[in-house]
């Protein structure tokens, strides 16, 4: 599985580039319900050709929303999450990710947000119709989705977006939905939600 999982990884880097209408994740999240209604919002520092998240951490601010950014933990597969104001002070990772800066007083752990008042945002390489995705091989967000019980959304261009991975042979037992996928034409239920 893991030589099928690395060629889709290789498959989809090459295919993966911003495009002219990435503008739209930015209405189209924040006027989801999910996002009115959540409080905390948990979102990554997109980096590279990655869907474009700061501008929605910027609505979310104007919003009174409070916004959290991860840092790859110390443990293997453990992020801990971090309140942030701005986009200022952020540090790049070993990875290259764009984080916060290690603080105890910022953090946060999502276990304490309730159920209806968070949402995060979920990146990925590719996602599929029923809101599994391929990530960049490290294994944390599938722990963080374990145990995360607002909404999560992950955003994905057109492209990247295929029919099913498990159909692709790549899925294993520990992989968690999203619970929404939106592309720039579309929002998906999945997993929990559909």
């Amino acid at each position: 599985m893991s030589c099928q999982k690395a060629e889709l990884r290789k498959r989809m880097r090459s295919l993966r580039k911003p495009d002219a209408h990435d503008d739209v994740f930015v209405d189209v999240v924040c006027e989801l319900a999910e996002f009115k209604n959540a409080h905390t919002i948990l979102t990554y520092a997109s980096f590279g050709s990655e869907v474009p998240t700061d501008d929605i951490m910027r609505r979310a601010w104007l919003a009174g929303k409070r916004v959290v950014l991860p840092r790859c933990g110390a443990e293997p597969q453990s992020l801990t999450w971090h309140m942030v104001e701005s986009l200022e002070g952020l540090v790049r990772s070993s990875f290259g990710m764009r984080e916060p800066p290690f603080d105890r007083s910022t953090q946060l752990d999502p276990q304490d947000v309730g159920p209806g008042d968070a949402l995060a945002l979920v990146p990925g390489l590719c996602f599929d119709e029923r809101g599994y995705r391929l990530g960049y091989g490290g294994g944390y967000y599938d722990v963080f989705l374990g145990g995360f019980c607002g909404t999560s959304i992950g955003l994905c261009r057109e492209a990247e977006l295929l029919a099913s991975l498990a159909d692709l042979g790549v899925l294993e037992a520990h992989d968690r939905p999203v619970d929404l996928v939106v592309t720039q034409t579309r929002v998906l239920l999945c997993g929990a939600s559909a």
